[in-house]
């Protein structure tokens, strides 16, 4: 199940770099260089490409999350801290107790 989710990530990750570059560049770094007129109406029109990437980027942090998930439980242990700490003082060599 996790490779299968490693393998869905991985063409997420490729699909979602390919659809960046294919973007238009509006120029201007955060919006420093675009007229404010200009700024408004080209954020209003959202094209298929740039939904597009939203979507995938969405569906691409769900999958990561998931897998963090699924890893996570895999590497849980039953035994608490206390139990842990017992078997390492039993297996140290014990001081005989004088009477």
């Amino acid at each position: 199940m996790e490779s299968l989710l490693i393998t869905i990530n991985i063409i997420l990750a490729i699909i979602l770099v390919i659809s960046v570059l294919l973007q238009k560049s509006e120029g201007g770094a955060l919006g420093l260089g675009v007229s404010q007129d200009n700024f408004t109406s080209a954020r209003s029109v959202g094209s298929f490409l740039t939904k597009f990437t939203s979507i995938i980027a969405a569906l691409f942090i769900i999958c990561s999350v998931i897998i963090v998930a699924i890893s996570r439980d895999e590497l849980r242990e039953t035994q608490s801290v206390l139990e842990k700490q017992e078997e390492e003082d039993s297996n140290l060599p014990q001081i005989p107790q004088s009477k």
